[in-house]
Formats: C-alpha cells, sequence, structure tokens
C-alpha cells in the first residue's frame, strides 16, 4: 500500500430514496425510508489519484483499493489479510460438464474460513474509526465468527446471536475468540429482532447484513478482484449463493464504480442468484416480477447461510440480477450436499454446503440452456467445508492394519 493511499468517501446516500447522509458518524439504515445506505466516493478524484495498473504494487488483501474503501485513516483498518483469493479454473468439473471457462473464486481461504471476513473487516474498521464501543450481530454462523475474530483484533467487545442448530463450529469459533455468544430458538431473522431491541438498551451497535453501510464495501471488493485477475475484463455469468445477498448487491456496486474510474467497460455478467428449495423468497420474487421478497414461511435447508427468510436489500438483488439479464433459481439439499463431494473430489475445493450449491445451479442452467458452455463462468464458493464437518464426516472410519494380507491387498489395488 503507498503512504499517499486515500479514501475518497463523500457521503452515504440511500439506495431507494436517494437521501444524502453524514459519513462521518455511526450510521445504521435510511432515517426517512428504512432502506440501505451506500458508501458514495469522489470517483473523479479516485481516478486521478491512482491507475488500475498500480494496484499490481500493493498488498494482497482487499485494502488494496483503498480509494475506494471507506476507512480515512489506515491506522484504523482492521485485517487479519482478507481478500484478494484465488480466482482458480475447474478444468476437470469443466471438462465433465463440457464448460471451457469454468472458474471457482475459493471465498473459503479468507479469515475464518468464509467471504464473510471481508464483510466484517470493513465495518469493523469503520466502527472503529467512528467511535463503536461495542459490536452486535445475528447470523446463521460464519458472519458471526467473523464479527467475533475481527471484534477481537480491534479490542471491543461482541455479541453475537444465532439459531440453535447453527454448525457447533461456528459456535466453538466465537467461544474461542472470546465473544458473547447467545443461541436463539428460531431463524436468523428472530436473532435479528433481538439485536434490534438490544442497541437501544445496551449500547450496541448493529452490523447485521445491509443494516449499516460497510459490509457491503467488503464484499464489493469481490468485484474488484474479478475484473482484476481477468485481466480488467468481467466473466459472462457469476452464480452466487444468495441469503443475505450483500455479495451480490456489493460487486454490482463495484462494476459501477469501476466503469466510472476508467478500469472496465459497459459489460456486464448475468447476475445468478441461487437459493435452497427450501428458502427461496428471491427466487419467488423474481418468478413473480415483484421487486420486493415477502418472508419465506417455514425456512429449511442445511446450508444455513442460504436459510434467510427475509433480505433488507431484496430490491437491490433484483434489480442486479434483473438488469444484468441474470436469473433466481433453486436447488435441493441432496443437490448441494453431492456437489460439495463433486467439488472437493474433482477440484481439490472445500466447498460450504452454500457454494456447492452453484455447482448444483449451474447443472440446471446448462441443461435448459440459458448458460452456454462456451460462456466464462465463474461459481463462487463462499466457505470452506471444514466448518461443516458434520454434514458429510463419516464417524466410523475403519482402522486398517498394515500388516494384515487383506489390507496389502486393498493398498496395492
Amino acid at each position: 500500500m503507498t503512504k499517499t493511499a486515500q479514501s475518497f468517501l463523500t457521503h452515504l446516500e440511500c439506495s431507494y430514496c436517494g437521501r444524502r447522509e453524514d459519513a462521518q458518524r455511526l450510521q445504521t439504515i435510511c432515517p426517512a425510508c428504512g432502506k440501505v445506505l451506500f458508501a458514495r466516493y469522489d470517483l473523479d478524484a479516485a481516478r486521478e489519484a491512482v491507475s488500475r495498473d498500480a494496484l499490481a504494487a500493493r498488498e494482497a488483501s482487499m485494502w488494496r483499493y483503498r480509494e475506494v474503501m471507506p476507512v480515512a485513516d489506515p491506522r484504523h483498518i482492521i485485517s487479519l489479510g482478507e481478500g484478494m483469493t484465488p480466482l482458480l479454473p475447474a478444468q476437470r468439473l469443466g471438462k465433465e460438464l463440457g464448460c471451457t471457462q469454468l472458474y471457482v473464486k475459493e471465498e473459503g481461504l479468507n479469515p475464518t474460513g468464509t467471504f464473510k471476513a471481508r464483510g466484517l473487516s470493513a465495518a469493523v474498521s469503520r466502527a472503529v474509526e467512528l467511535g463503536a464501543t461495542s459490536l452486535a450481530i445475528p447470523s446463521a454462523g460464519n458472519a458471526g465468527g467473523a464479527l467475533a475474530a475481527y471484534g477481537a483484533r480491534a479490542g471491543l467487545p461482541t455479541y453475537v446471536f444465532m439459531p440453535e442448530d447453527a454448525p457447533e463450529s461456528t459456535k466453538a469459533e466465537c467461544a474461542l475468540y472470546g465473544a458473547r455468544l447467545y443461541l436463539v430458538k428460531g431463524l436468523i431473522n428472530d436473532a435479528g429482532k433481538i439485536v434490534r431491541e438490544g442497541t437501544a438498551r445496551r449500547g450496541w451497535f448493529d452490523v447485521s447484513t445491509l443494516k449499516e453501510p460497510y459490509r457491503a464495501e467488503g464484499k464489493k471488493t469481490m468485484g474488484y478482484e474479478l475484473a482484476e485477475q481477468l485481466g480488467w475484463e468481467l466473466p459472462d455469468a457469476i452464480l452466487y449463493p444468495t441469503g443475505g445477498g450483500t455479495g451480490i448487491v456489493g460487486m454490482w456496486k463495484a462494476f459501477d464504480e469501476m466503469e466510472r474510474l476508467g478500469w472496465i467497460g459497459p459489460k456486464r455478467p448475468k447476475m445468478i442468484s441461487v437459493q435452497a428449495e427450501g428458502c427461496a423468497p428471491i427466487v419467488r420474487a423474481f418468478d413473480q416480477g415483484e421487486r420486493h421478497a415477502p418472508a419465506w414461511e417455514g425456512a429449511q435447508s442445511v446450508a444455513g447461510g442460504i436459510r434467510v427468510p427475509v433480505a433488507i436489500g431484496d430490491y437491490l438483488i433484483l434489480d442486479a440480477v434483473r438488469q444484468s439479464g441474470g436469473t433466481a433459481l433453486t436447488v435441493s439439499d441432496d443437490a448441494l450436499l453431492g456437489d460439495m463431494r463433486v467439488l472437493a473430489r474433482a477440484e481439490g475445493i472445500s466447498a460450504a454446503p452454500e457454494g456447492a450449491a452453484t455447482l448444483s445451479g449451474l447443472r440446471r442452467l446448462l441443461d435448459e440452456g440459458f448458460l452456454r458452455k462456451d460462456e466464462r463462468i465463474v461459481l463462487f464458493n463462499t466457505g470452506s467445508a471444514l466448518k461443516y464437518q458434520d454434514l458429510y464426516v463419516q464417524r466410523d472410519f475403519p482402522v486398517l492394519d498394515p500388516n494384515d494380507p487383506a489390507v496389502q491387498d486393498q493398498i496395492a489395488a
């Protein structure tokens, strides 16, 4: 990172009603309409300050894009090395499917093992800069673990509320980092209600998905990285597992910023939202031609990260999907569990169930002809399978005696 790199953040703007808000104080949602606030930058000044070619000499983290990140003073950046994850060619899997340009963006290599590290690094950094003294979050598991880690890094107390059936690994992760963990009977939206009620009474700063302006700024760096890793071109299609949808929202914002910076042209990838059959509010709204997605009743899926019954940024997700010529579709739990194994065995990629859902979705879209096999396609694996061992680990591994002739025959075979 160069010493002269600076943030060109100017203000916050409501993504729904356009209201302008002060970026120099802690903010959550738009006070006028209750929708999502976006961070806005002086992109003309940023374009003069840095060229895309200059980025190659900077550190291999998401903070290489400092001019379009929200932290004014680099001393306030709370980082564990998040970002610049590899974009892996999936050659064996591509050959099996007939795809000539298939890639996996491997977000499981982020700190805490998921893409949530990006958003929480940005949110915690800005919260520290603006004077927050404690942080709270509702989480399906991974965001809570990431907040616990970055809160510990920042020296701030953190409060995590997650469903009682969240993965045991994420519960243990929160405890390891010293967060105060509370298990909730219900889903992530039930946990969110508790956080909302507690912020006023206890002084927590709520870092829920898209209910503060800066988690999306961390997530948008996935879009910047894709462009940089593909020689400042964008793929033809991005398949993204969608719960709260911050990744789609952030990347769509990044593409607009990069075009205005002069780093890319107007071409956009088809943005494809993948959800579970048992929890698909975005898919239902897309199919019905609606801009908002009512809460999904009785949400069920083994993929906790996409078991999100309602998303505050529903209109932003649906706008990106439609404006890009993309689509939204569901996959079954059986399919995504099977594709966890396929990604592991064909490509050596440790895919979370949410990430594997994108492969299941790709199969359908190829079969239906929505995607061509010669298109450049990127699947997002949003986390490591190591955080979901209860979904696939065989508990009774056989103990093999290498001196047993029968075992020797098995090894030789």
